[in-house]
């Protein structure tokens, strides 16, 4: 694995599982790491035991987004941070829930797409995005019409930002997870009636831990990805290839 020191990482959603154990991840290959989240508590608690620094920001906030990212030499962003909404159908949609969710998914990642990747331009040594997508933006699944769309958006920005950063040497990727049992996912997916048939549809037949999915993060980040770009990586256990 590439040695990520003198190299800076952004992590939003870092009190989270996936953005945590990213933050350990790095940090235990050398990185500085930025963890960002709206948990103050949880921040510093994972600050105390990594060495990360707290970065705590409101991601839906442009402003916030700037003051916090303005002036900080980025070498790579994992965009991690963001929120399931509620399982709805089309016809029932809450529709402030909706664009509730696409702020939070959506939005922010561009919000800081575009202020983390100013940065990387004015320290002129490229990098690399990871936006933590979901398999919910690669197939459709029943009551995700508000996270699945949020998370499809979230993959068109990572495509666009592939074409439009390459220029600078600077990479951007999606990875696409299936479920990770984190107390986000537990209420719903943890449900004998939902967690049975789902696994029997999966090929390997279980859930993901959040470090299979903060290791691809890592590999993407890395150099060892160096001609990877634009690619939205599932980490699904097979599903989206049934």
């Amino acid at each position: 694995m590439d040695d990520f020191k003198a190299r800076t990482i952004l992590v939003t959603g870092a009190s989270g599982g996936i953005g945590g154990a990213t933050v350990r991840m790095l940090r235990d290959r050398g990185a500085t790491v930025l963890a960002a989240g709206r948990n103050v508590e949880a921040l510093e608690r994972l600050s105390g035991e990594t060495g990360a620094t707290a970065l705590p920001f409101e991601l839906t906030d442009e402003d916030s987004v700037k003051a916090a990212l303005e002036g900080k030499d980025l070498y790579g962003v994992v965009n991690c941070g963001g929120w399931g909404g509620a399982i709805e159908t089309p016809q029932d949609a809450d529709v402030e829930v909706f664009d509730q969710v696409m702020a939070i998914n959506a939005r922010s990642t561009l919000l800081v797409t575009k202020y983390a990747s100013r940065e990387m331009i004015r320290v002129g040594k490229g990098g690399a995005i990871v936006n933590v997508s979901s398999q919910a933006s690669l197939v459709g699944l029943k009551g995700h019409i508000a996270y699945g769309s949020s998370k499809a958006a979230m993959d068109n920005i990572t495509r666009v930002s592939s074409l439009e950063l390459g220029q600078y040497g600077i990479r951007a990727n999606s990875v696409n997870p299936t479920v990770v049992m984190t107390p986000m996912s537990a209420w719903y997916w943890g449900r004998p009636d939902v967690e049975g048939p789902y696994l029997e549809q999966m090929p390997l037949g279980r859930w993901a831990t959040v470090e299979d999915i903060a290791a691809p993060i890592v590999f993407l980040l890395s150099d060892e990805a160096a001609m990877i770009s634009g690619v939205s990586l599932p980490i699904d256990g097979g599903y989206t290839n049934r």
